[in-house]
């Protein structure tokens, strides 16, 4: 299907259309200096083409959350944790809903964490969920630098190499970037170099310059127009714009950024006292105390989900009542909080569930039961879902090793410990190594590849040694335990029953 969207006016008054479809097999680089109208650039593009494909955007500002009201995008907040980060990246590609992550309030390295986990989420969704999707990226260079900064190398390749695989091999999985940033020269030169589509505003600076104009085709004498460009005017080349390079002006937009550019207001008059306002103190300032604030962090879903779950002081009423309930022993609450925790992870769909998401069910559940006392904490939680994923058997449970397996999980960041212990409890009862469909499930999610990286990264902490017997069937040993697995088919189809119904 062929669709042209309009992007506003080109030279000669003609509408200057962009072929979507086309857009979406040869991608596009945005470029302009702050104030050149490149958000508003990307804002049109956005509206213009959001009854017809499905977009993501990476939003490092929150400017773009503004288009959830108008369009319906869902807007994910990047203060979370890979697992909630990857689930909610591989159920937006399931279901096709376009959405916005802010990551408005992060520090740059978090921005470029969480950026980076979401976008490979995106890229490792299962082949039957490569839908096409517009992948916008706005302030590019932040997660795509020419080279290092003040960020952790870690973070650093995270972001990048989530940015080159969306631009050099997203294409086949339906994924089609469009990256916008204020320097070329920051932006690393691989990403820049697989757009074939290019809008280019006003530039001031000669690095800048040049390379926009070999991006172009244009001589380098050339190059000096895009100092002369209006706010909202930008040079268009490429197969889904144009041939041949074309001034193009941006149309108008239905929404607007949180955020606008600074304008003139007048001053107030002056009082004929000002510097008696100025200089002499109230009265009161001398008796107040001087509190020195810093900026409110936005509080993560997590601290909401446990204020929540606190228990709330009674009504003055109802003592009696309360006193009359029977109490019960600690085996028989644990009892009550193992039974509504295994209610909820026996839904079949309950491993791609992001944790929050799970403890909320969690909580009513434990209200709706009239479980005494205050619920366990959200990390508690996730380490008692981790130990219910492993399919330990009672018997296993009470074992000593069990104990030095559950000491090595915590080795491990929380969202790896159902792996983890998945495997250690497989190889501490010497039944088949699971295969990488289980693993993955164990992790939340689909992709068989991510299951061997996770693997992979045991191994190089030293906690595990993966080997092969002669049929080429996977061992995974654990050598602080002592223990290793039985051989298992790494490509084996994943049990209809979870292991942890096969070890009652």
């Amino acid at each position: 299907m062929k669709v042209g969207i309009d992007m506003g006016t080109a030279q000669g008054g003609a509408p200057a259309k962009l072929d979507i479809e086309e857009l979406l097999a040869t991608r596009l680089l945005v470029q302009g200096n702050s104030g050149s109208g490149k958000s508003h650039l990307l804002r049109r593009l956005l509206e213009q083409s959001a009854p017809w494909v499905q977009q993501v955007i990476i939003d490092p500002e929150g400017d773009f959350v503004t288009l959830a009201d108008r369009f319906g995008h869902v807007v994910v907040d990047g203060e979370r944790t890979e697992a909630e980060l990857v689930g909610i990246a591989t159920r937006i590609r399931q279901h096709r809903v376009s959405c916005v992550l802010s990551l408005e309030g992060l520090e740059a390295d978090e921005q470029m964490r969480a950026a980076g986990i979401f976008l490979n989420g995106l890229f490792d969704a299962d082949r039957d969920h490569w839908y096409p999707v517009l992948v916008v990226v706005d302030e590019a260079q932040l997660f795509a630098p020419s080279v290092g900064g003040e960020v952790s190398e870690e973070a650093r390749k995270l972001s990048l190499g989530a940015m080159t695989n969306l631009m050099c091999r997203g294409r086949k999985r339906g994924l089609a970037g469009v990256i916008a940033t204020q320097r070329l020269a920051k932006l690393a030169k691989n990403v820049a170099a697989e757009a074939s589509n290019f809008l280019m505003g006003r530039t001031f600076l000669d690095i800048d310059m040049a390379r926009a104009a070999d991006l172009l085709g244009m001589d380098r004498r050339q190059a000096e127009m895009f100092r002369d460009l209006q706010r909202g005017s930008f040079v268009a080349l490429g197969p889904a714009l144009s041939r041949r390079p074309l001034p193009v002006t941006i149309g108008p937009v239905e929404t607007s950024a949180r955020s606008t550019s600074p304008r003139l207001m007048p001053l107030p008059e002056a009082p004929a006292d000002v510097e008696d306002l100025i200089f002499t103190p109230d009265p009161e300032e001398l008796t107040r105390p001087v509190v020195r604030r810093a900026p409110p962090a936005p509080r993560p879903t997590t601290d909401i989900l446990a204020e929540l779950s606190r228990a709330r002081p009674e009504p003055a009423a109802e003592p009696q009542a309360r006193a009359s309930a029977p109490e019960l022993s600690p085996e028989e609450r644990q009892g009550l909080l193992d039974g509504a925790l295994g209610e909820i992870l026996e839904h079949p769909d309950a491993a791609f569930r992001a944790d929050a998401e799970l403890y909320q069910d969690f909580l009513v559940r434990c209200r709706i039961r009239r479980i005494p006392g205050a619920p366990p904490s959200l990390r508690d939680f996730r380490r008692q879902m981790a130990v219910v994923r492993s399919g330990v058997d009672r018997e296993t449970a009470a074992t000593e090793l069990w104990g030095q397996a559950l000491d090595l999980s915590r080795g491990v960041t929380e969202d790896l410990q159902g792996v983890f212990l998945l495997v250690a409890q497989t190889a501490l009862s010497a039944r088949a190594c699971p295969s990488d469909a289980q693993i993955a499930r164990a992790y939340g999610t689909h992709s068989a590849r991510r299951a061997r990286r996770l693997l992979g990264y045991f191994e190089e902490q030293g906690l595990i040694v993966v080997h092969s017997d002669p049929a080429g069937r996977r061992i995974v040993a654990f050598p602080d335990l002592g223990c290793e697995t039985a051989p298992g088919a790494a490509d084996a189809a994943e049990a209809e029953a979870p292991a942890r119904d096969a070890a009652e």
